[in-house]
């Protein structure tokens, strides 16, 4: 699997949210456990737990998986699953990007990935009677994941084991995950294609339609030397990988919103318009934001970002730029004066103007220079009094009142 490399290197900050409230944790604290409540016993992992922030009394945020130097390609994919609680870290603040995948952990993630985590850990599923021979070895905790996944095909007719411990390969976790996406009609469709690489013969003729599916929809792709390794277990960040690409082609969630930057950040809120309706929400200090295959602080989103923003309670915890606004931009704009910022000295810090724009009123807030040229009829310099506002860069350099 070609590993998609950021452009720059990436801080290790992430964000793991597990909703907390009316559900119990998933997790107690002091547990070494993963992310799907399998025991993890290694004496070797960390046991120093990174701090957990509340918010807003439902919302628990793990900050920081600390092992990630060797899987900086992977952050984005693992940030973006971290905030959907598909794919978590370990009660030590771990991630282990290296560890290889079970059976059961992919199934796990699979299942959650398709917005069916509540289901698979509803008290009806967890005591579902399995009919696979091995199903005594199946986890406690895994039996309503592994009963969903059945009932919604992730299964064949002829499977009658889960392995629920053996380790995931290519080809077992590419096939899965087309299942997941319901494109097993369009994969048997394609079995009598023709795959290019070098190890094709090793891919059975019964998969070779469901990698081809996998390829055709950007989900896996093969190795720089023009292999497909098959059977090759999958790594945690490279399921990661995986999981984040077939997401982007599922629904997303009520979670889950786009839009366009329409101010800069202030005061960790972010304004974003979309159909003409501007919302606000307000940013985690921690949230993991990616512009330009970069992790940025807050401050470097641009008005006319085009962004996909991730929340719990109306708190974004996890914002990725899908398309960058114009930079380096001159600014000339008539409007009515919404409202104002100033610091302790008295100066106007932000300044907000609203428009009529298409006949839909849309407010934009902007830094203000310490140098700001403020001329006109500075008496009438009050809330919805028309201005004329001039910059550069998001920064207002001159202030004309009508």
């Amino acid at each position: 699997m070609k590993k998609n490399l950021l452009k720059k290197a990436v801080a290790t900050g992430l964000v793991l949210t597990m909703v907390m409230g009316g559900a119990s944790a998933a997790f107690a604290k002091g547990n070494d456990r993963d992310d799907h409540g399998k025991n993890n016993n290694n004496n070797n992992s960390k046991t120093n737990y990174n701090q957990n922030v509340d918010v807003k009394g439902n919302i628990q945020i793990r900050i920081n998986f600390d092992d990630l130097k060797s899987a900086q390609w992977a952050m984005r994919y693992i940030a973006s699953l971290a905030s959907k609680r598909v794919f978590e870290g370990y009660e030590d603040g771990t991630f282990k990007p290296d560890n290889s995948v079970s059976r059961i952990e992919a199934i796990t993630a699979a299942v959650r990935l398709m917005g069916l985590r509540e289901l698979a850990e509803s008290p009806a599923e967890m005591q579902t009677k399995l009919n696979f021979k091995d199903a005594d070895k199946i986890p406690s905790w895994a039996v309503g994941y592994v009963a969903v996944a059945l009932e919604n095909d992730l299964f064949t007719e002829n499977d009658d084991s889960v392995q629920p411990q053996k380790e995931a390969d290519r080809l077992w976790a590419t096939t899965l995950l087309v299942k997941a996406l319901k494109l097993e009609s369009e994969a048997k469709a394609r079995m009598n294609s023709t795959l290019t690489f070098k190890d094709a013969k090793q891919i059975p003729a019964g998969s070779v339609g469901y990698v081809k599916e996998a390829i055709e929809k950007g989900l896996v792709d093969g190795f720089e030397d023009n292999t497909f390794r098959p059977g090759q277990s999958v790594t945690r960040a490279q399921l990661a990988a995986l999981l984040d690409r077939t997401g982007n082609q599922l629904p997303e969630d009520q979670n889950s919103s786009t839009g366009t930057v329409d101010a800069v950040v202030y005061n960790n809120v972010l304004s974003v318009t979309k159909a003409g309706v501007s919302t606000k929400y307000v940013l985690h200090p921690d949230a993991f934001i990616l512009r330009n295959g970069v992790k940025v602080a807050a401050s470097a989103l641009q008005v006319g970002d085009e962004v996909k923003v991730r929340t719990f309670n109306n708190t974004v915890v996890f914002l990725e730029v899908t398309k960058m606004g114009q930079v380096n931009q001159t600014f000339d704009l008539l409007g009515t004066l919404t409202a104002t910022t100033v610091n302790t000295q008295g100066k106007i810090t932000t300044i907000s103007i609203t428009q009529n724009i298409n006949g839909v009123d849309q407010t934009a807030t902007y830094n203000v220079s310490a140098n700001v040229a403020l001329t006109g009829n500075l008496g009438s310099f009050t809330q919805g009094h028309l201005i004329q506002l001039k910059g550069q860069n998001q920064e207002v350099t001159s202030i004309d009142v009508k």
